[in-house]
């Protein structure tokens, strides 16, 4: 819609009739004048030329007039109205994709799946509630890197999650690293809370910082760590004479998790089948509430160039029309 910053100058629209009612008019004997006897032999012409001017220029200083005061009120075209979220929270999401995440001991929609796939599946829908967050991602392996930059677009973050593979960043755990990573990114953040979810399936195998140091660091610049350990407590393997009921979770340091959180204020949780995980992730929706506070942005554009330029090109027609009319009678 257009919009008009300052319509008031609208107002301003009578002021030539004030001026042309108001103002003195010019004595007689002020004005240049030829007396001449009779004026018989200069009346048609006068008449004519007055005529001419009078076709065009009172019209054309009348829109030049108009188009001023339309650019003096400043026409703005108003957009349609954008929600900015508003929170103080950075949120990151620090995904394992060691070997040991292929280990299908997860059921969804009724098949067997492998932790990565049912991670994927769970953590989808929480990225889409994060309504008003920065969502970050860092996966990590062998080594840690940032897969999504800290960004209000969960589209984008849940895409990237999605076409993460197991394997990517290598077969090993490098949780410290992981949460080293997180705390450089997060250093320099501009949120209020500072909150790390770190999901894995094992212990610290890889990597230069250990978890606990690197939780030391987390919990000196003020970054909550959640931790969730993934991975069934059973699994039934068969053979080809007979089956036998392994723990898939054994490499699963839970001490090291939960120290982690403690340290930095966060909590550990456990996620042994899908449904746990989805509750899990409920749960820190509880502790970690999205604000709901928005405001609102309606990008402005300028238009007021626009009749600033036609009036320019009024004026410039009131002075060159006389001048070329003149010349056209020589």
């Amino acid at each position: 819609m257009i919009h008009f910053a300052w319509p008031w100058a609208f107002a301003l629209v009578v002021l030539p009739w004030l001026i042309y009612k108001l103002w003195p008019p010019a004595l007689a004997a002020e004005e240049a004048a030829l007396w001449v006897p009779s004026l018989s032999p200069f009346g048609g012409v006068q008449h004519q030329r007055s005529r001419r001017k009078g076709r065009w220029q009172l019209p054309l200083a009348l829109c030049c007039w108009l188009l001023l005061l339309g650019a003096t009120a400043r026409p703005q075209w108003l957009g349609e109205p954008i929600e900015l979220p508003v929170s103080g929270r950075d949120l990151l999401l620090a995904v394992d994709l060691s070997g040991s995440m292929q280990t299908k001991d997860f059921r969804l929609d009724g098949e067997m799946v492998d932790r990565l796939t049912a991670l994927k599946a769970v953590a989808g829908k929480f990225i889409q509630r994060r309504v008003g967050d920065r969502l970050g991602l860092i996966l990590f392996g062998d080594q840690a890197y940032v897969q999504t930059p800290l960004t209000f677009d969960r589209k984008t973050v849940e895409l990237l999650l999605n076409e993460a593979a197991i394997g990517l960043a290598g077969q090993k755990t490098s949780i410290g690293d992981a949460i080293g990573l997180a705390v450089k990114r997060l250093k320099k953040g501009q949120g209020k809370e500072q909150v790390l979810i770190l999901l894995t399936d094992g212990a610290n195998t890889a990597g230069q910082l250990t978890p606990l140091k690197a939780a030391e660091l987390a919990a000196n610049e003020g970054l909550k760590i959640y931790t969730v350990g993934i991975g069934a407590d059973a699994m039934e393997v068969r053979s080809f004479f007979f089956s036998q009921t392994v723990n898939p979770s054994v490499d699963l340091d839970e001490k090291t998790l939960t120290a982690i959180a403690r340290k930095t204020g966060g909590r550990y949780f456990r996620a042994r089948d899908t449904d746990q995980l989805a509750k899990i992730y409920a749960e820190l929706d509880r502790l970690e509430p999205v604000e709901h506070d928005k405001d609102v942005y309606r990008p402005i554009s300028e238009l007021y160039p626009y009749p600033l330029g036609l009036a320019l090109g009024c004026g410039v027609l009131l002075i060159l029309l006389p001048k070329l009319s003149d010349w056209r009678r020589r």
